[in-house]
């Protein structure tokens, strides 16, 4: 097995396990960071395929826009609304 199998089995997984955290975690915070993590193995991906330009269109675009908007939402967000819609 030669290293770029190795490293793309290794971005591949990372990118899977991430994916599944996002749709496993409680809370929300952790959802971001996995789907955070998520983005960069793909970014990642398209860097061992040739293909810069995407993958700083990626890291920009997803990583850097909607991951920091979901945040500022997600702390803009009055906590007491929430936990009083849980009861």
């Amino acid at each position: 097995m030669t290293w770029e199998m190795f490293v793309f089995l290794f971005l591949a997984a990372s990118a899977l396990m991430s994916a599944l955290w996002v749709i496993s975690a409680k809370e929300i915070v952790h959802s971001v960071i996995g789907m955070a993590t998520c983005f960069i193995a793909i970014a990642c991906l398209f860097i061992m395929l040739n293909a810069e330009f995407v993958a700083i269109v990626q890291l920009l675009v997803y990583v850097g826009a909607v991951t920091i908007v979901i945040l500022f939402g997600i702390m803009l967000t009055k906590r007491e609304i929430m936990e009083s819609e849980r009861k």
